[in-house]
């Protein structure tokens, strides 16, 4: 897959190929101030017989330049703008030419950054990990932008930031477990200081002084440590609340001593992208220089099956004090995310806490492959995520949450287990589960993200794999409603 490389340019640029905006009509008597006669007579009469239904067309004006038609709809909104950029990537990928002029002078609709929000599809949609092939591809397709009509420096460096963002995050999520297992994940986010963010990382030895035993189970029965990273964002560099988000960093989850089936198990190295979610966020915010206070919290472990696993029937007591019976070792994200929310809850003070995992499978079942489950405590905030999630395609669903399904998670023989064992409503006993370890009635949302992190068939702005998904809608959260 060809990379994309796109830049602004002042001065003129002589290219054999060049990149229009038109009507949805294609009309293109606006653009005879911008091509020679000769082309414009060639395009108007190939138009006559083109099916202009399709929003690009693409002209060979020789064997080597091209005339490409990019259609704008008067009503056309950001995500659609950025969808059609996706689009021109699929179409880059079957031409042999490698360079381009977009012209943004021909555009005649007013929407704000649009040429801005066209690359940002076009450069997430030409994400590819290929770390670990050993014949790469080395095309690279560089589009120049001329004209008047482009982001402030200012829009340019947001967009920047969040491809940076969530590409980070879709590399972490694409890493194998060989290589990303816990000690190599928090190695990883100690180097992220360089971009401004406050690190501390919270080994066994520490993690065992402050009682975090629900987050150090689900790791003792792996060779790997476990740790828990915190990453501050301060960004006002005043006192005020910070706004928390937490992640599930499950680097590798075999089930534990319950034992997952091998069949697609190897699909269990993105076990971690909640967490991966958080950093990529984390980094963007850094990256732009966002102008709030925030904080990111990842638990890190790897869920194996070895001679000091944690074992069905075992109780442990969390950071919280409360203590929870291991019904199920597969049920290990919610025990790694417990111990994080209270901990995140009482040093960090926030405003809110969103979390983030994998959690459930049965939320796939709920809601496939479109949008992630949202259980909340809050109405305002989930009103946000929602629309947030809206204005950049990144969808939720709320789902309930309700006293009367504590009875399906109470256990006889301590505070609560952590599965429930008659059935049904399985994301949403999870979600009651996380919901006992917020003790002081801190604003909070999860989001249950197993459907959405990663995709076989891709998406509008990814091509299959790591989707980074939660990094772009959490930031537009952040963007629209606490800057």
């Amino acid at each position: 897959m060809p990379q994309i490389k796109y830049s602004y340019i002042s001065k003129k640029k002589n290219s054999r190929n060049k990149v229009f905006f038109v009507d949805e009509k294609f009309n293109i008597s606006t653009l005879k101030k911008h091509i020679l006669k000769s082309e414009y007579l060639f395009i108007q009469d190939l138009l006559k017989s083109r099916d202009t239904k399709k929003n690009i067309l693409s002209f060979d004006y020789s064997s080597k330049s091209k005339i490409i038609l990019v259609s704008l709809k008067k009503d056309i909104n950001n995500t659609e703008v950025e969808n059609l950029g996706a689009k021109f990537f699929e179409l880059f990928k079957s031409f042999s030419e490698n360079e381009y002029i977009l012209n943004s002078d021909s555009i005649s609709i007013k929407l704000k950054s649009l040429i801005g929000h066209f690359l940002h599809g076009l450069k997430l949609k030409s994400y590819e990990f290929d770390k670990y092939k050993t014949k790469k591809n080395k095309k690279y397709i560089s589009v120049f932008v001329i004209g008047k009509n482009i982001p402030s420096p200012q829009d340019q460096k947001k967009f920047k930031a969040i491809e940076d963002g969530t590409f980070y995050t879709r590399d972490l999520v694409s890493e194998p477990g060989n290589v990303l297992h816990p000690d190599e994940y928090a190695k990883r986010l100690n180097a992220l200081s360089k971009d401004g963010l406050k690190i501390n990382t919270y080994d066994e030895k520490k993690l065992k002084k402050l009682g975090m035993n629900t987050l150090l189970g689900v790791g003792q029965g792996s060779i790997r440590g476990s740790y828990l990273v915190t990453m501050e964002w301060n960004g006002l560099n005043d006192k005020s609340k910070p706004l928390a988000f937490v992640g599930k960093g499950v680097c590798f989850d075999t089930g534990g001593i319950s034992l997952k089936p091998a069949k697609f198990m190897e699909d269990m190295t993105y076990d971690m992208a909640g967490s991966a979610v958080v950093v990529g966020l984390m980094k963007t915010l850094a990256l732009r220089k966002a102008k709030i206070n925030a904080v990111g919290v990842v638990g890190l472990v790897e869920n194996m099956p070895g001679g000091n696993a944690q074992r069905p029937g075992d109780i442990v007591k969390s950071y919280s004090g409360k203590t929870v019976e291991i019904l199920n070792t597969d049920a290990e994200g919610r025990l790694v995310l417990a111990d994080a929310l209270t901990y995140t809850e009482q040093k960090f003070k926030p405003k809110f806490i969103v979390d983030l995992a994998t959690l459930t499978g049965a939320i796939i079942v709920s809601l496939g492959s479109e949008y992630s489950g949202l259980f909340s405590n809050d109405d305002k905030l989930s009103k946000q995520i929602i629309h947030a999630g809206e204005n950049v395609e990144e969808k939720v669903w709320r789902m309930p949450l309700n006293k009367n399904f504590d009875k399906l998670i109470d256990s006889k023989n301590a505070d609560m287990q952590n599965i429930n064992y008659v059935g049904g409503a399985g994301s949403t006993t999870a979600a009651q589960f996380l919901q006992r370890f917020i003790l002081q009635k801190t604003p909070w949302a999860h989001l249950d993200i197993a459907g959405m992190a990663f995709s076989k068939y891709g998406g509008a702005l990814n091509s299959g794999g790591a989707t980074g998904y939660g990094v772009r809608l959490l930031n537009k959260l952040i963007e629209d409603n606490y800057e």
